[in-house]
């Protein structure tokens, strides 16, 4: 690899990282990465919808950086990629469109896979991942690790981050578990929610039900409240979490996780999250 490319990798690297950083934060951390469609609803195809995304301290409100673009995923009902249009990254935002040209449910968002922590070489210590910091030796991830490291610590993070639009009939398609990490299984569709019924999700683990798992749903615009309004449950055994909506509006829904991780044995620790922006409408 030439040195010109390694410093292109490593920048990449460190913008990834701040949106991975986001992707995994709790809600009372203080940035908070989001992805807003202007409709969840549509009667048909043939329409546009409008997509708002950032990482910020208010959910919704725009106040810090904008989402980066690079890193988004845009999933037909069929399972094939749709495409971003008018893509613009502003300083706070980045906004985009999608023509909905397919019925059913369309997932849009960002799905990210990474390992953090340190190794020893020749008697100094490397980074693996983060934030270029002066003085600091880094690799970019895994597979930069040389052969001769040693005392290597890891932690993978794994973080799945969007949102649902359905075009007339829903369907199950853009919830199909790949088997890794924590993902969901909407026992209420996520495009069916309402503030006076309560939402039901399975969250699974590796494609197993999860119990223990900790789920939070803010609702967004807390500059028009008092307080965050935040709901925490937690899966039962079954891994289902059962949410009741305080009001109608758009909400942050969190899940994080943490387990060993089974696939690298130098990674004790593997961090888990699922964050889904969706609609609950009013009775």
């Amino acid at each position: 690899m030439t040195a010109r490319r390694r410093i292109a990798r490593l920048a990449l690297a460190s913008t990834l990282s701040l949106a991975s950083l986001a992707l995994t934060a709790a809600p009372a951390s203080a940035h908070r990465f989001w992805l807003v469609p202007s409709a969840t609803t549509l009667s048909g195809t043939g329409q546009t919808v409008s997509f708002d995304g950032a990482i910020s301290n208010d959910l919704f409100n725009p106040d810090h950086v904008a989402m980066p673009l690079e890193i988004l995923t845009i999933v037909k009902p069929d399972g094939s990629k749709g495409e971003m249009l008018n893509a613009t990254k502003a300083r706070h935002r980045s906004t985009f469109d999608v023509a909905i040209d397919q019925e059913g449910t369309w997932w849009i968002g960002v799905k990210r896979e990474g390992y953090s922590g340190k190794f020893m070489l020749n008697g100094e210590e490397w980074r693996v991942g983060g934030r270029p910091r002066k003085g600091v030796k880094r690799v970019a991830g895994l597979d930069d690790i040389p052969a001769g490291a040693t005392q290597v610590e890891l932690v993978e993070s794994l973080s799945t981050n969007g949102t649902f639009v359905t075009a007339g009939m829903p369907n199950d398609e853009a919830f199909a578990p790949s088997g890794k990490g924590l993902e969901i299984q909407p026992l209420t569709h996520p495009d069916e929610l309402v503030s006076n019924e309560p939402g039901r999700f399975r969250f699974l683990i590796d494609g197993k039900p999860a119990a223990g798992v900790k789920v939070t749903a803010v609702p967004g615009s807390k500059q028009f409240r008092s307080s965050e309004m935040v709901t925490t449950v937690e899966t039962d055994g079954e891994g289902i979490a059962t949410i009741a909506w305080p009001t109608p509006g758009m909400y942050w829904i969190d899940a994080q996780a943490e387990d060993t991780n089974p696939a690298e044995p130098r990674a004790g620790k593997r961090r888990m999250g699922y964050t889904l922006t969706a609609e609950v409408v009013a009775p």
